[in-house]
C-alpha cells in the first residue's frame, strides 16, 4: 500500500496577459488504504490537483510524493478515472477493461483471464462480451472502475465518477464502491460535489475554498464501518452535513 503527499502545490496560468491562480499552496497527506474525499465550489482547482498528482500537469510550485519518492510530473504511478467512462464503443466490455493491462505489456489472453472473474464478481456477469452501448450508465461506470483497478496501482484518483447518475443509481454505486474498496483496500482520493456522498464514503474530507483553491479544512469523518443506508441517519452524519454545508456556503460567489 502507498502513502500520497501533496506538498505546497500551486498552479498558475496566463490568460489575456494576466496570471491566474487555480490552486494555491495545497498540502495533503493521504495515508495508505484510506478513502479521502475532496469537496468545494466549481472551479476551485480539484481537477487541477488531480492532473498534477497523475503527472498530466506540471505544478507551478510544490511537489507530489509517493511513499516519500518525488513523482512530480511523472505519469503511471496512480490509477485515474474521470467522470466520463471513456469506454471504446468498438470493444467489448471485457476488452475495454483490459486496456490498462495491455498498455503495460500483458498479453491479451492473460489479461482477459485476469479480468473475467472481476467482471463476474462485481456486477457485470452476462455483459462481458457486450459493447458499451448495451449498458446502463451505472454499469458503464462499473466497467470504468474495474478497468482502473486492473491497472493495479495502489493509489486511485476518482473524479466525480457518479456525478451523471440519477439519485437511486448513485446510491447503489456508492455501496458497490465501498464493497470494492473493502476488498482491495486501495488508497482512494475522490472528488465530489455531493456532501452526503463524501461523508458516506470517506475516512477524511478536504474542503477547498473558492478559486484560487486553498484547503479550508480537513475533516475526520469518524463513522464506523461497514456502512449502509442507515449510516445517513446517524447523528454524526447529520452533524457533519451541517458543518460542511456551512463551510461551502461561505465559499459561494456573490450573485
Amino acid at each position: 500500500m502507498s502513502e500520497l503527499e501533496v506538498v505546497h502545490c500551486s498552479k498558475y496560468y496566463r490568460k489575456n496577459g494576466e496570471q491566474l491562480c487555480t490552486l494555491k499552496e495545497a498540502d495533503m497527506r493521504i495515508r495508505s488504504g484510506r478513502f479521502v474525499s475532496i469537496i468545494g465550489p466549481s472551479g476551485c482547482g480539484k481537477s487541477t490537483l488531480f492532473n498534477i498528482i497523475s503527472g498530466l500537469a506540471r505544478p507551478s510550485g510544490g511537489q507530489v510524493l509517493l511513499d516519500g519518492k518525488n513523482i512530480t510530473c511523472e505519469s503511471g504511478h496512480v490509477g485515474y478515472m474521470l467522470q466520463k467512462d471513456l469506454l471504446l464503443p468498438w470493444r467489448t466490455i471485457l476488452d475495454n477493461v483490459i486496456i490498462g493491462l495491455e498498455i503495460r505489456g500483458v498479453p491479451k489472453k492473460r489479461a482477459r483471464e485476469r479480468a473475467l472473474p472481476m467482471l463476474q464478481k462485481y456486477g457485470l456477469k452476462g455483459f462481458e462480451y457486450d459493447h458499451p452501448d448495451a449498458l446502463s450508465g451505472g454499469m458503464r461506470q462499473r466497467a470504468g472502475l474495474i478497468r482502473t483497478l486492473l491497472y493495479d496501482k495502489d493509489v486511485i484518483l476518482l473524479d466525480e465518477p457518479f456525478g451523471a447518475l440519477d439519485a437511486q443509481t448513485r446510491l447503489q454505486m456508492q455501496s458497490w464502491l465501498l464493497q470494492i474498496w473493502n476488498d482491495f483496500r486501495k488508497t482512494v482520493l475522490f472528488v465530489t460535489h455531493d456532501i452526503d456522498e463524501a461523508i458516506y464514503l470517506s475516512d477524511e474530507i478536504y474542503v477547498f475554498t473558492h478559486r484560487p483553491g486553498r484547503i479550508k479544512a480537513r475533516i475526520d469523518v469518524g463513522l464506523p464501518r461497514p456502512r449502509g443506508e442507515e449510516t445517513m441517519m446517524d447523528e454524526r452524519f447529520l452533524q457533519l452535513k451541517r458543518e460542511l454545508l456551512l463551510m461551502l456556503k461561505e465559499e459561494r460567489e456573490p450573485v
